[in-house]
């Protein structure tokens, strides 16, 4: 049931296409008392007419402008028409409108404003491999970017709350708007929290999709590496809500020991803990002579990753070894022959060369060096994690 004297919300569809599909997703979704807004971006299959009898409100665009126009003109609609928040999902009957309630409540429940993701449980046989990899592709660089460990941030059933959305400087318009829109969200101080939903994936005969896997994913993959650098510059993120009060904090120098115990503990799941270390490893191979850890602690401040195993694992690549074996390979990488002369000439008249070799080297012996060593952390933390605890007596 719906909550009096609380956020009004706004159910939002956007609409390509799916006209077969339309008119039992509204239906269903009139059912939980909430307002409904379909937002047809174009269709060319005529799918409005086939819920003009039902009882909910409807845009239309004259052409195609992507789901993120979509959205973008509901929260319009919806800032216009006094919403605090909006509910979207997906026209193709892949969500089940009911579990809208249950984003709701989690939105008057907790802390506001926010974005409430429908966590989708993808265990049918139909879900296509390319969606699970999509998905987990997709949480881990909404990991890097924002420090948020999410299980499923391309859902297309979210509450979004709408002042906070108009306020952002959005530049997609198409599936990438979703998780720019995430992304930029949080870095204003946005809560974001995940419930779980139903999802329906039917076979692939039935299956009418209009995600284009080279353009879109090459949107993506441009909005990923954007959003990754945007996250590396020392420049704060325009804030959208007040920010709270600081949590405890990480460094106590009155007490050395808890601090340190505070970095080792910080994202400290086997699998961010390998990706600390790759990071570590990879910035420690590259020829930044008398700053290594400087930009390490600085980069995994900024995604997020636990500091101490990232630096511990950069001592691996202290000299001589590693950046021998960067060079040796920049050099062969360079002229197809390995440098088997350590005459003076060399290694101090030409070290111009050898720094280059050793660049070209890093950005080869580095990540391959990285892979090896993540992979044995997150080895070891797993056997760690799963061990089971004895007790005695």
């Amino acid at each position: 049931m719906k909550h009096e004297n609380d956020l009004q919300m706004l159910l939002v569809i956007p609409l390509y296409n799916h006209g077969a599909t339309i008119g039992p997703v509204v239906e269903k979704a009139l059912i939980t008392g909430y307002p409904v807004l379909v937002v047809d971006d174009g269709s060319e299959d005529g799918g409005l007419k086939n819920v003009a009898h039902l009882q909910c409100h409807s845009l239309r665009f004259d052409e195609n402008r992507g789901k993120g126009a979509a959205i973008m003109a509901a929260i319009a609609y919806a800032a216009e028409h006094g919403y605090d928040a909006i509910c979207t999902m997906d026209a193709d009957g892949q969500h089940d409108p009911a579990d809208a309630i249950q984003l709701i409540d989690s939105a008057h429940e907790g802390r506001w404003p926010a974005v409430v993701i429908g966590d989708r449980a993808m265990i049918q046989e139909t879900v296509p491999g390319s969606s699970h990899f999509g998905k987990k592709f997709s949480n881990f660089w909404v990991r890097l970017e924002c420090g948020e460990e999410l299980n499923d941030t391309q859902s297309g059933m979210r509450v979004y709350p709408v002042q906070e959305l108009l306020d952002l400087e959005l530049s997609c318009s198409r599936y990438d708007f979703e998780i720019e829109a995430l992304v930029k969200l949080v870095w204003g101080g946005v809560a974001v929290r995940s419930v779980p939903v139903s999802v329906h994936y039917p076979s692939r005969d039935e299956r009418v999709s209009h995600f284009d896997k080279l353009r879109d994913n090459w949107r993506l993959s441009m909005l990923h590496t954007r959003l990754v650098v945007r996250r590396l510059l020392p420049f704060q993120h325009k804030r959208l809500v007040k920010e709270e009060e600081p949590g405890p904090k990480v460094i106590d120098v009155k007490n050395p020991w808890q601090t340190l115990k505070n970095l080792c503990q910080e994202s400290a799941s086997p699998f961010w803990l390998a990706v600390a270390v790759w990071f570590g490893l990879f910035l420690g191979a590259l020829p930044l002579i008398a700053c290594h850890t400087i930009a390490i602690i600085y980069v995994t401040y900024r995604f997020r990753l636990n500091k101490i195993a990232a630096v511990a694992a950069s001592q691996f690549c202290m000299p001589p070894v590693v950046p021998a074996l960067c060079i040796e390979v920049g050099y062969f990488m360079r002229t197809g022959t390995f440098l088997l002369d350590l005459s003076w000439e060399r290694w101090t008249l030409e070290i111009h060369q050898r720094l280059f070799e050793w660049l070209i080297g890093s950005m080869l012996v580095g990540p391959i060096l990285g892979v090896a060593g993540g992979t044995i952390v997150y080895w070891f933390s797993r056997k760690m994690v799963d061990r089971p605890i004895e007790t005695v007596g």
